[in-house]
């Protein structure tokens, strides 16, 4: 039995790899951050002619079916290139909250390119003080925080924690508070509201939705953050043979091999777990939830490793902007914690097997 990616999905993401190698290459990347949106809205219609927006988009819709697997190998590649794309809110989370609910509607319309979505999840998972939404008719109110998507989103898939709606961004009642967070490649907001017309996403399993909303959202960072690791990775060892010191190169050092297959051995395994939590969300619904939330807090944990070994092995021009290292270590950082810390997220699986009450 073949354990690995077939030839299509192979292709599908080297297909994507390829285009954001040239597309949001890191002087792009750097014009983002200091304030030129050009690039975000260059790589949304890039991935729309690469299909990108239809993968996990039913077949009914236009779309082509695909799993969150597919999804998962395509934010890794927006991961190793810091693509300040929307892909993981606005396409993945939303998509099989749609499709869950079955709210063929909005799906049409993102399926057109007419809405992009945002998503706001956290209050499902622990509200902060002062945060939480309350609906009232077709009217919220309340606080949704750490919001993403907000690239170039022009509306933003909410929850009260029961119930799943959607609200018009710019709207009358709705202001939005952009926040500071490490990761200047994605825009996360804060939404502050008060009697803001909302649409109810169809269907009465909201909870259903809401849950597999999270658990994708999750493995999708799980995603981001391995890709961005493995290029961190290759970064260090590419820089190991041509920095040279005592006439030689660092990485003929054996405390730097040592570095740097220590990096290796670490993160290859989270591969595979990334790969079978996201193919759990279509073919293992049993294990879904507890593998979404193993691949977050492991991947979580080992980026974070190899960012911060990678930037040692770069010694002190690890930390300038030359080499742009910061780019991936703070996108690692920020995914660490959004929709849940590992502390967090392993407590909930510890939950899931009966460990603790």
């Amino acid at each position: 039995m073949h354990f690995g990616l077939n030839e299509d999905q192979t292709m599908l993401q080297d297909s994507v790899g390829r285009y954001l190698e040239g597309a949001s290459e890191l002087a792009l990347v750097r014009g983002f951050v200091d304030g030129d949106p050009a690039l975000a809205a260059e790589l949304q219609s890039g991935l729309m002619d690469l299909g990108v927006p239809f993968v996990l988009m039913p077949t009914e819709q236009g779309g082509l079916g695909m799993g969150v697997l597919e999804a998962a190998l395509i934010q890794e590649a927006l991961g190793r290139n810091v693509s300040p794309s929307p892909f993981t809110a606005a396409y993945g989370m939303v998509v099989i909250a749609l499709r869950t609910c079955g709210d063929s509607d909005w799906l049409g319309r993102i399926a057109s390119g007419e809405v992009v979505m945002g998503v706001g999840a956290t209050e499902a998972i622990g509200a902060r003080e002062g945060a939480g939404l309350a609906l009232s008719g077709d009217k919220v109110s309340g606080r949704a925080s750490f919001v993403m998507g907000a690239e170039a989103a022009t509306h933003f898939l909410l929850t009260t924690g029961e119930q799943l709606l959607i609200v018009e961004r710019g709207g009358a009642g709705i202001e939005e508070v952009a926040l500071t967070t490490i990761d200047k490649t994605r825009h996360v907001v804060n939404l502050d509201l008060k009697a803001a017309s909302a649409h109810l996403v169809s269907g009465n399993n909201h909870g259903e939705a809401q849950s597999k909303m999270i658990d994708t959202g999750r493995v999708l960072l799980a995603a981001d953050s391995l890709g961005a690791a493995s290029m961190m990775l290759e970064k260090a060892v590419a820089y190991s043979k041509d920095r040279e010191q005592f006439n030689r190169p660092i990485g003929s050092f054996q405390a730097v091999k040592h570095m740097c297959a220590e990096m290796a051995a670490k993160l290859e395994p989270c591969r595979s777990l990334v790969w079978y939590a996201a193919y759990s969300q279509d073919h293992v619904p049993e294990e879904a939830a507890l593998t979404s939330r193993l691949a977050k807090a492991h991947v979580s944990e080992i980026a974070k490793f190899v960012a911060r070994t990678s930037t040692e092995v770069h010694g002190g021009m690890g930390f300038t902007d030359l080499l742009g290292l910061h780019y991936w270590f703070k996108r690692i950082g920020a995914n660490r914690q959004l929709l849940g810390g590992p502390q967090a997220v392993r407590e909930e699986a510890a939950q899931l097997q009966g460990w603790v009450a």
